[in-house]
């Protein structure tokens, strides 16, 4: 009996928890479902700001198109950019997708058999991860998506006119490495100095998760930020040298060979990561060869060390030079030049202008050298030089508003462009200023203006061009091309004030050749200013205040997003369909919203045609965004033949004939059909006439009119589709290539 009952209580608690496993199992299995999405749904498709699905194999194709390298732009497909990035390849699989800020500078890059392409900037990013959920985040099992294809115009919610810049990019330096580099330095102190090549990773915001927005871009929850960053310094980025030019100088009792000054800077390094990037108290990233521009010096045990940085120019220097050594001592202030009497340089104050210059309105950033190599007289001489620039200027609130970055090893702002509002602050401001030591790496300024600064939250007023003005002692300690590039782009002019360049002996040192030209708006000289001496730096005041409130020459304000006169041409014709003429409307509101529209920026007209045509609206009726919108909305549908060749006529008289002169004039013409009359010569003329022209043809649209139709390249400005409801699908691409041409154009 007792037998009997064990047996049974042992197969009733050996049933209860199988019972509980398999329930266990069950509740597992349900939560971990994840949804599946197709190869051609793009990010910006899906509302959820966090979120992890499965792509299906074989979306490794070139139709499913992917902008940018590491973050891209929302309008990329989510499975093609999970194969760029390598997280999965062509057979599919898992993956974690995070919504991020819009961004500046998509990169294109090839890779893992997917081209990326490269975009000026898109209001909203995305990465993407392997598939693995992060702790205590809860991921939906189903995905909320937007809709893509809709035929109706409707009143969509509007977009920032100024597109967040992104987050802040960084460099940190493994100590040992870079120990063993400088050491490298001061056996070879006379070789010239290898091409640097950075390494950074941006550091992105991650959103938590939620299935309620319908709108990502302005309901996405405060973000997290986590700062991963890498960086590689190289011999050429760590030393500006000037060949003899550089001695040692013993303070006290300690003596240090330079073979060995490389592990005390390796050790100061690590010491001051101990105690925060942020204060300067000790040497970042400074060179220790007998030939570099950078002198660490060693321990003392004196409560304050400073560096040493001795003639520059033997020959050739002025008398008055000759004692320009600056020696940095215990107990010595930080704003003390170490002028005599005689050679204190005290330029007349420039008279204040009290209530501003309201004919310059820019929003200026000055780039100010703080790196070691200058010293602390010429770094004086700096920020008196940039003071008298703010009293020429007349800081005022309806004028010119300015803004300091300093910049060594890396940047930070001083002081933005809402700080202060009048000559005087900003005079009183940049006297406070502290040198900040390290290299002259200029291009990570230049990145990090870009990203940071221009902002509206610091005071950018939109209206007002953008200027950047780099101040450089010599040379730059890394490459500022691509950094320039990107700046560029994003409708920032570039200014460059070089003192004291590189001479013939020196320029074998110049980590990038012809630097400056590779960085300014244009390269007619209008950009670039040349100082032979940091002592006549106060000459050059006016000039450069002439220059920056030119407006009119200021032309890198225009974008390839601010600065056309962007006429449709729409068939109206009876092939068409009232339900398609719809989509065809839609397909034109989705490429002019993602303009900068007023009547000072990109202006939109509209012409439609059957046998007659009609104009719809000129490049001067609306001003406004949402106005342009509602005109599209509210045109009505013709029907009719179909004579184009008239039509491109038309518009080239009614609507690019009035187009502004500083004004890109685009055409983008939309037909289904073949033309009653002939399109080459009235094509050729519009041409001929500046008219930059995009067909996009629909079903029965013929090639060959297309192409005639199309400014060259061909394949550039003509598209094809074979339904209207495939409309959408260029878009982005029509976008894309305006702005490749636009960006494409001669910088002389």
């Amino acid at each position: 009996m007792k037998v009997t009952v064990i047996a049974t209580f042992f197969g009733v608690f050996l049933t209860c928890t199988y019972a509980a496993k398999e329930a266990t199992r069950k509740t597992k299995k349900a939560k971990l479902y994840v949804p599946q999405i197709d190869c051609d749904v793009k990010a910006g498709k899906i509302i959820n700001p966090e979120f992890i699905a499965k792509c299906p194999p074989g979306c490794q194709d070139v139709k499913y198109r992917v902008y940018g390298t590491d973050i891209y732009a929302s309008f990329s497909s989510v499975c093609n950019a999970a194969i760029h990035s390598g997280i999965i390849d062509n057979a599919g699989g898992k993956i974690l997708v995070q919504k991020v800020a819009g961004h500046s500078g998509y990169r294109g890059s090839f890779s893992n058999g997917v081209r990326s392409l490269s975009l000026p900037r898109w209001r909203e990013s995305f990465l993407v991860s392997e598939g693995k959920p992060r702790k205590g985040v809860t991921y939906p099992s189903t995905l909320e998506y937007s809709s893509s294809k809709s035929t109706i115009v409707k009143s969509e919610p509007k977009k920032p006119e100024q597109d967040q810049k992104a987050t802040k990019s960084a460099d940190t330096t493994n100590a040992s490495e870079k120990a063993s580099e400088q050491g490298d330095a001061t056996r070879k102190e006379h070789q010239t100095p290898p091409v640097p090549t950075p390494a950074t990773q941006m550091a992105t915001t991650t959103p938590t998760p939620t299935t309620t927005t319908t709108d990502p871009s302005t309901t996405m929850p405060k973000p997290t930020t986590t700062a991963a960053t890498t960086r590689t310094t190289t011999l050429a980025a760590a030393a500006k040298t000037r060949p003899g030019l550089h001695r040692f100088k013993n303070i006290g009792s300690s003596n240090v060979h330079p073979a060995y000054s490389s592990v005390v800077a390796a050790a100061s390094r690590q010491v001051q990561a101990a105690q925060g990037r942020g204060q300067n108290t000790a040497f970042r990233g400074t060179s220790t060869s007998a030939s570099n521009r950078n002198i660490l010096q060693p321990d003392t045990g004196l409560q304050r060390q400073e560096p040493v940085a001795a003639f520059r120019r033997a020959a050739g220097s002025p008398a008055h030079l000759a004692v320009e050594t600056d020696l940095w001592k215990p107990g010595l202030s930080l704003f003390d030049t170490g002028f005599s009497s005689k050679e204190k340089l005290n330029p007349k104050p420039l008279e204040s202008i009290s209530q501003g210059n309201p004919n310059c309105k820019v929003d200026l950033s000055f780039l100010m050298d703080g790196s070691w190599s200058i010293g602390k007289r010429r770094f004086q001489l700096q920020k008196q030089f940039l003071g008298n620039v703010a009293q020429a200027l007349g800081i005022s609130s309806a004028g010119p508003l300015m803004g300091i970055v300093q910049y060594g090893d890396d940047p930070s702002t001083e002081f933005n462009l809402k700080t202060y509002v009048s000559s005087k602050d900003v005079r009183n401001a940049i006297e406070r200023i502290a040198q900040k030591g390290g290299l002259s790496n200029v291009g990570k300024a230049l990145s990090f203006v870009n990203k940071n600064f221009f902002l509206d939250a610091n005071g950018n007023r939109g209206g007002a061009p953008n200027v950047v003005v780099v101040m450089v002692d010599g040379w730059p300690t890394d490459r500022v091309e691509e950094a320039s590039r990107l700046a560029r782009e994003s409708g920032i002019n570039i200014f460059f004030v070089t003192i004291e360049a590189a001479t013939e002996s020196e320029k074998r040192n110049v980590i990038e050749p012809n630097f400056v030209d590779k960085a300014v708006c244009r390269t007619n000289g209008f950009y670039s200013i040349n100082v032979p001496s940091w002592f006549s730096l106060h000459k050059v005041v006016q000039p450069l205040v002439k220059k920056v409130c030119d407006t009119d020459r200021l032309v890198c304000s225009k974008t390839c997003l601010n600065s056309a006169d962007i006429g449709f041409v729409i068939d109206g014709s009876s092939s068409v369909g009232t339900s398609n003429f719809r989509t065809v409307l839609q397909f034109v509101a989705n490429i002019s919203k993602e303009f900068e529209i007023s009547d000072t920026d990109t202006r939109i007209g509209a012409v439609q045609y059957t046998y007659e045509q009609r104009l719809e609206f000129s490049f001067d009726k609306y001003s406004t965004k949402q106005d342009v919108l509602s005109a599209i909305k509210r045109i009505s549908y013709w029907s009719g033949g179909t004579s184009t060749g008239a039509a491109i006529s038309y518009a080239s008289e009614q609507l690019f004939s009035k187009s502004k002169p500083n004004k890109r004039k685009i055409m983008i013409l939309i037909t289904d059909g073949r033309s009653y009359d002939d399109v080459r010569v009235p094509a050729m003329a519009a041409h001929q006439n500046g008219v930059i022209a995009y067909s996009v043809g629909v079903a029965w649209a013929a090639q060959d009119e297309l192409e005639a139709i199309a400014t060259d390249p061909d394949k550039e400005h003509a598209f094809f589709v074979d339904e209207f409801d495939n409309l959408y699908r260029f878009v982005n691409q029509l976008i894309q290539n305006i702005c490749t041409e636009f960006n494409s154009q001669p910088r002389n």
